[in-house]
């Protein structure tokens, strides 16, 4: 049996290191506490202590950053623990080996974004790495708390200074201040909703903390063009020396379509004998096939991308990568906002604008859905209110018939005239 002697600063201070081998100094006043002396002349405090037959060591603190006092108390404690039962090295090594929430976000990005569209899988991805991982990665995933993720989102919801880049080569973005975020703070949300579900249903967590996370209010954009805004977009998409991303922009307006399905639109989804667009799961947002009929101007588009491709390239639009269709026309966009006084206006508003025709054009909501192929009723309702010309037409019906109606009054002297009143 080891010597024993109670363990003192002194002691410990004055211990010399054993050539070739650690050795124990075990403490009188705690079973089992010791100090260990590394051969190196490094020092640390351990329990030995048994455990269903085995003999187990616990190392719990280094030397001096934890001082003797502290370190007995700390024994004291585990040796309470291991007399009602408990294993503390078993616990560590269980706790050690628990998923975390970078191995939570490695399984959820492997398994679950494979089933999501290539752009939706890659904004996952991208905040996951950049927005989440970098707060919460080494905690456990059972650490997470609603508190956790209601702190997250409110980082997120104010936003960041533009740009984040620390030095930034334009002294003019550097001023920019930070600019509320909600919308994807809420997108985040979303995304770490789903992923703890997922962690619950594979056994990793008991709950979910982001079940129920405060969603921020959005402000829907409703940036739509003027008829003669509409005009002068005609007219400079006419005047472009780049057709290609000319016609891109002209086909999102004449369809409808995100920029993104008219960029990968392939010849073979195209019937112009009879007038439509089928775009397969793959290309659209809702991952379901969508066929939807096109103009005259549409068609004539689709034609004159046929005479000028060589044969055997599939894309409408094809890149300057080979084989793969274009991918950039941002830089094209940003000479037309400034040609038209545009400077407002995403390219994703002519879509909005789309809708907004249609609607004028008398055009049901229903009918407006299943153009822009949405699965949710929900989602068309933001352009209801653009239906106040037959709302407004069929309270004047009721005002009309509530109006009251003109009488015949006899003036006060004059027996033989009557006077409308």
């Amino acid at each position: 049996m080891p010597e024993r002697i109670k363990l003192t600063e002194k002691v410990l201070r004055e211990a010399e290191p054993a050539s070739g081998r650690d050795y124990q100094i075990f403490d009188t006043d705690v079973r089992g506490f010791a100090a260990c002396i590394y051969r190196g002349g490094g020092r640390a405090f351990t329990l030995d202590y048994r455990n269903a037959g085995r003999q187990r060591r616990m190392t719990f603190g280094r030397w001096p950053d934890w001082s003797v006092s502290a370190a007995r108390e700390r024994a004291k404690e585990l040796r309470r623990e291991i007399d009602a039962g408990g294993d503390p090295l078993a616990q560590r090594e269980t706790k050690r080996e628990a998923p975390r929430v970078t191995d939570l976000i490695e399984r959820y990005c492997a398994e679950h974004l494979p089933k999501l569209s290539e752009r939706s899988a890659a904004d996952q991805r991208s905040a996951l790495a950049k927005l989440v991982a970098p707060v919460w990665g080494r905690k456990l995933v059972t650490e997470i708390t609603q508190t956790d993720v209601d702190k997250l989102l409110t980082k997120i919801a104010a936003g960041r200074a533009r740009p984040h880049k620390d030095k930034p080569n334009n002294r003019a973005r550097k001023l920019q201040p930070a600019k509320p975020t909600p919308v994807r703070a809420n997108r985040i949300g979303e995304v770490l909703r789903k992923m703890f579900t997922l962690a619950v249903q594979w056994g990793w967590c008991e709950d979910n903390p982001a079940q129920r996370f405060h969603r921020r209010i959005e402000t829907p954009r409703e940036r739509f063009l003027s008829q003669e805004e509409i005009a002068s977009l005609a007219a400079a998409l006419d005047a472009a020396e780049d057709r290609r991303a000319a016609d891109i922009i002209r086909m999102c307006m004449l369809t409808g379509a995100r920029l993104g399905e008219v960029r990968q639109a392939r010849f073979e989804q195209f019937n112009l004998e009879h007038m439509s667009w089928s775009k397969p799961p793959a290309m659209t947002k809702q991952r379901r096939a969508h066929r939807v009929p096109i103009s005259d101007e549409t068609a004539a588009i689709v034609r004159q991308r046929q005479l000028l491709m060589p044969r055997g390239i599939p894309w409408l639009f094809p890149g300057d990568v080979p084989g793969q269709p274009v991918q950039e026309v941002r830089r094209f966009w940003a000479q037309i906002q400034k040609t038209c006084s545009l400077s407002d206006v995403h390219i994703h508003d002519l879509r909005h604008t789309f809708a907004s025709l249609l609607v004028s054009g008398g055009a049901s909501l229903e009918m407006i859905g299943k153009l822009l192929g949405h699965s949710q009723m929900q989602t068309t309702l933001r352009y209801a209110h653009l239906m106040d010309s037959p709302l407004r037409a069929g309270v004047d019906a009721v005002a009309i018939a509530f109006r009251p109606k003109p009488r015949l009054v006899h003036v006060a002297g004059d027996h033989g005239d009557a006077k409308s009143a």
